[in-house]
């Protein structure tokens, strides 16, 4: 699936795997693997940002993937996010989808909202707020419309 797909017809809480098709490196070659790591991965989807234009300078549109947490005990030091433009030569794979009836938070409203939780019901999404402080946090069930929108995908024309 290339980018643009995954931009266009996959929902956010999706998880994502990517690839550039090229094998798997040898354990011992770790700079091979470090680059093959980088380029082959997978994560939940995000954010989906439109193209937009600032002065002469024309962004495309993009989507950011959560790839992992780094930290320890508990603590969450670094968030590790991919951003790529639909332009991208990689290849996609949809993993999973958000469960129809789940709820999404997003940290705040409008376009550039970025999600950061995903909660089995609205009570358990309440619930993970009240420990998770988020002012302007945003709930969002998981429609059966956007379901049965997403499961066309990789079909060809007739």
């Amino acid at each position: 699936m290339s980018a643009s797909l995954i931009f266009d017809i996959v929902p956010i809480g999706s998880t994502v795997a990517w690839s550039d098709g090229t094998p798997r490196p040898p354990e011992r070659h770790r700079k091979k693997l470090s680059a093959w790591k980088n380029r082959n991965s997978q994560g939940r989807l995000i954010r989906k940002q439109a193209g937009r234009t600032t002065g002469t300078y024309v962004a495309q549109p993009d989507f950011t993937i959560h790839e992992g947490d780094l930290g320890n005990h508990g603590t969450i030091v670094i968030r590790v996010h991919r951003t790529f433009g639909i332009d991208s030569n990689l290849i996609f794979k949809v993993l999973e989808r958000p469960a129809l009836g789940s709820v999404r938070v997003f940290d705040r409203p409008g376009a550039g909202a970025e999600l950061v939780h995903i909660a089995v019901s609205r009570a358990d999404a309440e619930a993970w707020l009240t420990k998770h402080r988020h002012p302007l946090a945003v709930l969002e069930e998981v429609t059966a419309d956007e379901i049965a929108a997403s499961a066309g995908e990789g079909r060809v024309a007739a």
